[in-house]
């Protein structure tokens, strides 16, 4: 915006008009920092290749920018980056120390990023380097390891050897997808591999290439992965236990196990009637001891036909007082349902009720009811065949004593009772809740209370997968090439990395003081927080403008920021970053 200056500001500033920019600065430059702290920089331009006549901004840097604005714009479109880059100029060249030009973020050239990043000789390489640096530097844990798959549908035309094809999905079973296999680093989520595969792939397989990858890169003994059922898998498990790692897995109600749970449950109501089950704690929301579940443990024998030497597997036979009483409400709703069915049967007689004349019609129909809603075998039903005889006179016209008369019968199958089996009832709701899982964990590794409250904590994967769907917005797709496709979902896992490191960070710096931040609850000025979310942390770096100040012959003579609210320096401070990130976009002094 160009300003012409009234004539006492020209003889004090010596110029005629001005130039004035702004920029919104707002998350920014915490992004960028915190891109920087976790090396992505350095890591990516260390294994990215970079042709000898290459020109412009280092891959690091470009992704870094990138990320930068996906993660404060929720956009991922190639095409929009330039316009942003060009009204961010000023921010960005300070921040990065770089000299930006536009053709540094064109379409082709991110384009360029995306078919390097999709090389897993140079993805692998980029992910092992991350994981190391930021568990040094960070000094996380290595205990325990999450892997889980997701799926992401597009809009995208279905082509022989595509990542998008159809299979199976919860999202949208319409539209063809792409599958997702994660593994995350206990407790902050963090994403140590990522592969993109077809989506019509199952999960079963998916696991071994991630699992392998990890513990290469973690070069460490006795890690424990927690899977969901699907990891459960004999040829997955014994792989986790041939590299002398450890495995905690529910188990699927499928094939054998299904047999062999009917017995577990039948051991764990007898255990629950004489009192001798375990019984396992949790804290909730609102500090209150909760009952989290009960159950028992027995052991017994695995091993690969053909494969190395068999191991011995804890199976944790646990019920869920939570999951029991869904079930219960759940079999309370299917029995009402099947009731009104089945009274709606044999209405009573009238005009356009249609009634049962076959009681064999009517036995179908009353197990087609209980079968349909589940309730076979809980619900009697008894019904009498009731005839209504009238007398009429043979033809047409008035009767009379010597008219000959026939009596008409009309037959119908009418429902007389519908009664519960009580006690049928009753010893199916003791069979509710329960549930198997696996471990080849040792109990002083992996207690039976330590094993349930781990895998109650499977949200904080599912986390991760609802940033990748909701914060950076992978969905839909704007690209439409394989390799672009990969590419991009192995960056949006950089930024998804970035958002998890930092709340972990700043969570970790309130918790080891017992402090908490006020400010980051626009709803609620007065509340504090010491749990926040990197979605708030970031929003609370909102309407941070850089006002920048330019004589005609376009020098800068002002360069001044909005000022930083103490809650801000604050979180600065406790991710390590400082004030004088966004401090050093500024000038002070004006020159004359």
């Amino acid at each position: 915006m160009r300003v012409q200056l009234a004539q006492q500001a020209q003889d004090l500033l010596g110029q005629s008009d001005l130039v004035i920019i702004t920029e919104r600065v707002d998350d920014v430059a915490l992004l960028v920092g915190q891109m920087v702290t976790m090396g992505f920089v350095e890591v990516l331009d260390r294994h990215l290749p970079r042709h000898w006549k290459q020109r412009g901004m280092s891959w690091g840097w470009t992704a870094v920018i990138w990320l930068a604005y996906i993660l404060t714009e929720g956009d991922h479109r190639k095409v929009m980056v330039e316009t942003y880059i060009q009204g961010m100029h000023h921010t960005l060249s300070r921040l990065t120390a770089q000299v930006i030009e536009p053709l540094d973020f064109s379409d082709d050239r991110l384009g360029h990023l995306l078919h390097h990043l999709s090389q897993p000789k140079y993805w692998h390489q980029i992910e092992r380097d991350l994981n190391a640096r930021s568990i040094e530097v960070y000094a996380l844990s290595q205990d325990v390891i999450r892997c889980d798959a997701t799926t992401v549908s597009g809009h995208h035309e279905v082509t022989a050897g595509g990542l998008l094809q159809f299979g199976q999905s919860k999202d949208d079973p319409t539209r063809p997808q792409i599958k997702v296999m994660m593994g995350s680093l206990d407790p902050l989520g963090m994403p140590l591999a990522t592969d993109v595969l077809s989506g019509e792939r199952a999960d079963d397989g998916l696991y071994i290439p991630v699992i392998d990858r990890i513990r290469r890169g973690l070069k460490q003994s006795g890690l424990l992965f927690v899977g969901d059922c699907k990891m459960s898998a004999l040829d997955t498990q014994a792989y986790i236990v041939g590299h002398q790692h450890l495995y905690l897995s529910p188990l699927p109600l499928t094939g054998a196990t299904a047999e062999a749970m009917e017995a577990w449950i039948t051991a764990g109501v007898a255990h629950s009637e004489a009192g001798t089950l375990a019984r396992i704690f949790r804290t909730n929301d609102r500090g209150h001891e909760v009952l989290a579940a009960e159950g028992y443990e027995v052991e017994r024998s695995c091993g690969v036909p053909g494969g190395a030497e068999a191991w011995t597997e804890r199976v944790l036979v646990l019920r869920s007082p939570m999951h029991a009483q869904q079930q219960a409400a759940g079999l309370e709703t299917r029995l009402g349902h099947a009731e009104k069915k089945l009274a709606a049967l044999t209405p009573s007689r009238g005009r356009g009720k249609r009634q049962i004349t076959d009681e064999t019609a009517l036995a179908e129909a009353i197990d087609t009811v209980l079968q349909d809603h589940r309730v076979h075998g809980l619900l009697s039903v008894a019904w009498e065949k009731q005839i209504e005889r009238k007398t009429q006179y043979v033809g047409r016209g008035r009767g009379s004593a010597s008219r000959q008369q026939r009596v008409l019968e009309t037959v119908r199958s009418h429902i007389t009772r519908i009664a519960r089996q009580g006690d049928t009832i009753t010893a199916l709701t003791q069979r509710f809740g329960w549930k198997a899982f696996v471990t080849n964990a040792v109990h002083t590794r992996l207690s039976l209370q330590e094993a349930v409250l781990c895998y109650r904590n499977a949200y904080r994967v599912e986390r991760l997968f609802n940033r990748l769907k909701s914060r950076v917005h992978i969905a839909p797709l704007f690209v439409k090439r394989n390799e672009q496709i990969e590419g991009l979902t192995y960056l949006l896992t950089l930024g998804v990395r970035v958002l998890t490191v930092l709340e972990f960070v700043l969570r970790r710096s309130l918790e080891s003081e017992h402090a908490k931040l006020p400010g980051l609850h626009p709803e609620n000025k007065q509340k504090m927080a010491d749990k926040p979310t990197a979605e708030r942390i970031l929003q609370a770096f909102r309407n941070i403008s850089l006002t920048i100040i330019k004589n005609g012959a376009g020098e800068e003579i002002l360069r001044r920021l909005t000022p930083l609210s103490g809650g801000q320096e604050a979180i600065l401070q406790r991710l390590g970053l400082g004030a004088n990130l966004y401090q050093q976009l500024e000038i002070q002094n004006i020159e004359k």
